[in-house]
């Protein structure tokens, strides 16, 4: 099959839908003549296909190409033509986000790792979209029932096999492509397939009246969501500060998944060391052990039209806190995922705190070794606050020009993104150099030297995290006061007490690739939190005394990188990570 073909099909459908009144009902019509055209039974659609002429005329030239693609790259094209032709705001308030074929399979392989029978299992997909899931699994558990009858087998998978999918279109899609796999066996018995699929919002009907289940699997939506007082009880267990909706629904996992039963879930890695995750952290730490984890490369081809740092992780209810199993894939041109295996790491014994795991095999060595380190920024005599002046509020008081009342505005460009811990005063026509404070803005206004770290950073750049000193001297040539933009953060000494490190040899510390590495354990997103910061391992504040001395002695670049990271590799303690 052609993929550029097909890329300029489903372009093209996107522009037809964009020009449409109704562009929801014109979308799902589109995808009922695809899906016509495509090979499948329509009689039940919810919708008329589309009357449109060109629309039909794509529609049918999608579906006769997708005859050449094998059934789980076919259902997740077509399912990209209906996310690609949604309204946004209905896109993102829903969630729809089909998942690739190569990570479905990887995760269903990683279930069967951890005991899934197909020939007996009780599956449930809670939020399962288009067929993302249950069609591969229907094929799964049609092998694994080779030798009933073909009566025995559909009745089998029809008791075993259930959906849950809020959006009643993506609920007839996924039904219809469980139907197109188990075509062979419904010919021969001459009907139908039983309803798998269940219009439901699953939030609001948590209580499952199919019983427990062998394995709970999917790719839940994600995004804040706002909860009500009784919602927020009833999810009182997994919620810190705001809830977001995958972490709702791992929650939902465990109290559908049996004792002993297996969660398969692909998520944003955010909630590995995100404040709001820690009660979610902790109910899986202690109810739901991970046995495996999967990064996935980068993020870019993950989702349709998404950019988010993906993982597969695979959960045991009831299960024991071994040491679990990580692995790094990457999805190829075909669609495939390849895994390069990490090794093996265990969990913080406090599963509230940040989860340090590895995202290279490179790295394993560090992530144990950080894992059992004791100290935290606080150790070293400091905390973490965001940067004062929110601009957009004080734009009356901005200024391109000195003049005398002013202070310093230092913005996020002013500490060097090569990470070299340079700070420098830049004035540049983006942004005003200059603050005037009035009466009532104290607070936005620093005196000590602090170091500050730039505040949003992808895992695609060099450095995540990437800091520069605010020297005294600075601060006392501009009169004793210095404003501070909020897209950075600042380590600033914590009140009435005299740091154990230097702001310079912090800075120097932050920069340096082994903490890099080490930050990159434990966040899962673009922001550089001052939660994840406060929680990051670092070494004593006693083996800092030789950095500085190596600063001092203007030591090469490569021995202090060298000296840092040994720290990392070397260092054990018995102290609780």
């Amino acid at each position: 099959m052609e993929l550029v073909h097909f890329t300029r099909l489903r372009t093209q459908a996107k522009k037809l839908a964009s020009r449409a009144e109704d562009r929801l009902g014109f979308s799902r019509g589109f995808v009922v003549t695809l899906m016509e055209a495509y090979g499948a039974d329509t009689s039940l659609a919810p919708v008329d296909g589309v009357s449109h002429t060109l629309a039909r005329e794509v529609a049918r030239e999608i579906g006769e190409l997708m005859r050449s693609a094998d059934d789980d790259m076919a259902s997740y094209l077509i399912s990209t033509v209906y996310t690609a032709m949604l309204p946004e705001t209905y896109r993102s308030q829903y969630g729809i986000f089909f998942t690739p074929p190569g990570l479905t399979s990887r995760l269903l392989d990683q279930a069967e790792a951890g005991g899934v029978d197909w020939s007996t299992a009780r599956v449930l997909d809670p939020s399962c979209g288009g067929g993302a899931f249950l069609s591969p699994i229907a094929v799964r558990m049609r092998r694994a029932l080779s030798g009933l009858s073909v009566e025995a087998r559909v009745a089998h998978i029809e008791r075993h096999l259930v959906g849950f999918e809020i959006d009643p279109f993506s609920a007839w899609m996924s039904q219809t492509f469980v139907e197109l796999v188990l075509a062979e066996d419904l010919i021969n018995l001459g009907r139908r397939l039983k309803p798998l699929v269940v219009v439901r919002d699953s939030l609001l009907s948590p209580e499952s009246d199919y019983g427990t289940m062998d394995l709970v699997v999917g790719n839940p939506p994600y995004g804040k969501v706002k909860l009500d007082k009784q919602q927020r009880s009833f999810w009182q267990r997994s919620l810190h500060g705001h809830a977001n909706l995958y972490g709702l629904f791992t929650d939902l996992a465990v109290r559908l998944a049996a004792p002993g039963g297996v969660i398969a879930y692909l998520t944003p890695t955010s909630f590995l060391g995100g404040q709001y995750f820690q009660a979610l952290r902790k109910l899986m730490a202690t109810q739901a052990p991970p046995y495996a984890v999967d990064f996935i490369d980068g993020r870019e081809g993950v989702f349709e039209d998404v950019l988010q740092e993906t993982m597969l992780t695979c959960y045991r209810k009831e299960g024991s806190a071994d040491p679990l199993q990580t692995a790094y894939l990457s999805i190829l041109e075909d669609g495939r995922a390849v895994a390069q295996v990490n090794g093996r790491c265990s969990l913080p014994r406090d599963g509230a705190t940040p989860w340090i795991l590895p995202r290279r095999k490179e790295v394993g060595v560090m992530a144990d070794s950080a894992r059992s380190m004791p100290y935290r920024l606080s150790d070293y005599g400091y905390k973490v606050s965001t940067g004062q002046l929110v601009w957009n509020r004080h734009k009356d008081k901005l200024f391109d020009e000195w003049f005398l009342g002013v202070v310093p505005l230092v913005w996020a460009e002013c500490v060097d993104p090569a990470g070299s811990g340079v700070f420098s005063f830049k004035t540049t026509r983006r942004h005003a150099p200059w603050f005037l404070p009035g009466p009532k803005d104290s607070a936005n206004l620093t005196h000590t030297s602090c170091v500050l770290l730039q505040r949003t950073t992808a895992v695609e750049q060099r450095r995540r995290l990437i800091a520069g000193e605010l020297p005294q001297d600075f601060i006392e040539k501009h009169g004793g006061a210095v404003a501070i933009e909020n897209h950075l953060n600042m380590v600033r000494p914590l009140p009435g007490q005299k740091p154990k490190v230097s702001p310079a040899a912090l800075s120097r510390l932050f920069n340096s690739q082994a903490v890099d590495d080490v930050y990159r354990c434990i966040s899962g997103s673009t922001a550089v939190s001052a939660y994840e910061l406060q929680a990051l391992p670092l070494p004593s504040p006693h083996a800092i005394e030789k950095l500085e001395n190596l600063m001092e002695e203007r030591a090469d670049e490569a021995a202090i990188e060298s000296y840092i990271r040994e720290l990392y590799v070397t260092v054990r303690t018995s102290a609780a990570a």
